[in-house]
């Protein structure tokens, strides 16, 4: 039998009219404020705000979450951070707050075609999310101060207004009425809204919390970007475990990345292995001996972290080179494998390409750059029109509280926050060397058709999504450049 949404039979009498609504209080199933401000403070103004943050929490509850301890939270949070380069709120914060949504907010707000939510958090936080996931035509809420660039940490006086075709209709008539549903509304009023009727739907915090979590196809639209190093939501109890592993967790990163460079392969496994790292491998069955012997070969994998190049070499237990777009000088330097920079001109890059194979086994990630989440951008046909020889490697990586990848954050650092993970997880999947009739030379395929056949292969063998983004449209979205 089909539960009825109670929520939703009541916003779907206001479906042609405006709703306004209390973001935090209408649509997250948390009931607590610091996780987010503790995911700006990590991402924005690195592990020792965060600590301090974590600290005064105490004084924070006491003197009240939503009341002086938000503007406690906000100093300690903002204060002093660039504002002409914060993104945390358009790069990281989606991901955190579409797991937070519930199922019945999201399903009565959605009922109504304009929308404007209310919110406690700072604009600079919320509006991104609300806008480009929700569709909402306007943000109530407030704005931080700044001075010569920098975020002061104490909000404006003046309390935020909302646009003049939203907030003063032509008619006052019954068919404007808006929608006010939510538990903590504190800046919607007849002040904001004096033409409007009020229609008052109460959320308690206990409703909320038995919410289902969003489902990720019920998203409004893909998440496939997100930036930041935390793999977790920070709640009180989470960021405790995670100040306490740091210690132990920065001499373990240091430990395995010093056993896993110096090492061969088969000495540095153990060592790994006994350390927490696990590494899954799968190889086809059906390649004879003499195949997977043979030299020069091209493998393609999809790109998860800057070790994909390493785990590849250990798998195939053969020499390997690796050509790459944006490594860290120091990461080359540390590399146990040859890489060699690629510089986005097709052809000297091809030229080089070319070189590496002639010379050896080479692998290459078409995509460009790092994906976090199941999808793959676009593959770059270049690697098609080298050889016949293609090998296509599905990759995957996990870590339960540091991301190995970033894209406005120090590169160099990448690897160090994979290991970093308590126990992190490598799954490397050797698949068929593609058919003689999916290549460019013996098959007459275009470079075009060969790259979209070999992400397509890679993509069943994870169970992604295929996309048509680029390096370009991800550095777009999370760092406001080209990547370049």
């Amino acid at each position: 039998m089909k539960t009825v949404n109670p929520l939703v039979h009541k916003t779907s009498k206001l479906a042609n009219k405006t709703l306004v609504f209390d973001f935090e209080g209408t649509i997250l199933r948390s009931t607590s404020l610091f996780s987010y401000f503790m995911l700006v403070s990590f991402e924005a103004g690195g592990i020792l705000r965060a600590l301090i943050l974590f600290l005064s929490y105490p004084l924070v509850w006491i003197v009240g979450e939503y009341q002086l301890g938000l503007k406690i939270m906000v100093f300690l949070t903002f204060f002093g951070i660039r504002k002409d380069s914060f993104r945390i709120g358009t790069a990281v914060l989606p991901k955190f707050f579409l797991e937070d949504v519930g199922l019945e907010g999201f399903e009565a707000v959605m009922c109504c075609e304009r929308k404007v939510a209310s919110s406690k958090l700072p604009r600079v936080m919320v509006q991104g999310f609300l806008k480009d996931y929700l569709g909402v035509e306007a943000v109530v809420a407030r704005e931080i101060k700044s001075c010569n660039g920098y975020f002061l940490g104490v909000f404006e006086k003046h309390k935020t207004t909302v646009p003049y075709d939203v907030k003063a209709p032509t008619t006052t008539s019954i068919d404007n009425s808006i929608g006010i549903i939510g538990s903590h509304i504190e800046y919607i009023d007849q002040k904001l809204f004096p033409h409007y009727k009020k229609v008052c739907f109460m959320l308690s915090s206990d409703e909320r919390r038995n919410w289902r979590e969003l489902p990720r196809k019920f998203y409004p639209k893909p998440l496939i970007f997100h930036d930041g190093r935390l793999a977790f939501k920070p709640t009180l109890t989470s960021s405790f475990i995670m100040f306490m592993w740091l210690p132990l967790g920065i001499l373990l990163s240091i430990f395995r990345i010093t056993f896993g460079v110096s090492l061969p392969f088969n000495a540095s496994a153990p060592i790994l292995a006994f350390s927490g790292t696990r590494t899954t491998v799968s190889k086809p069955q059906t390649s004879t001996e003499t195949e997977m012997n043979r030299k020069n070969m091209l493998y393609v994998c999809n790109h998860r972290t800057l070790l994909d190049p390493l785990y590849i070499a250990h798998t195939i237990n053969k020499p390997l080179s690796a050509v790459t777009y944006s490594m860290s000088r120091f990461n080359e330097m540390i590399s146990p494998i040859k890489t060699t920079r690629l510089t986005r001109d097709r052809h000297r890059d091809r030229k080089s390409m070319e070189r590496m194979l002639n010379e050896g086994n080479l692998v290459v990630c078409p995509e460009g750059t790092t994906c976090r989440e199941p999808y793959l951008l676009r593959f770059s046909p270049l690697f098609a029109e080298l050889t016949d020889d293609i090998v296509p490697v599905a990759v995957d990586v996990k870590g339960s509280m540091f991301y190995g990848t970033t894209a406005s954050g120090q590169k160099c650092l990448d690897p160090f926050f994979h290991y970093l993970n308590p126990n992190p997880v490598y799954f490397v999947k050797i698949l068929e060397r593609i058919p003689s009739s999916q290549t460019c030379q013996e098959g007459g395929k275009s470079g075009v058709e060969v790259a979209n056949f070999v992400q397509s292969e890679i993509g069943k063998s994870l169970g992604f999504c295929c996309t048509d983004l680029t390096r370009k449209d991800k550095y777009m979205t999370l760092a406001g450049n080209e990547g370049v």
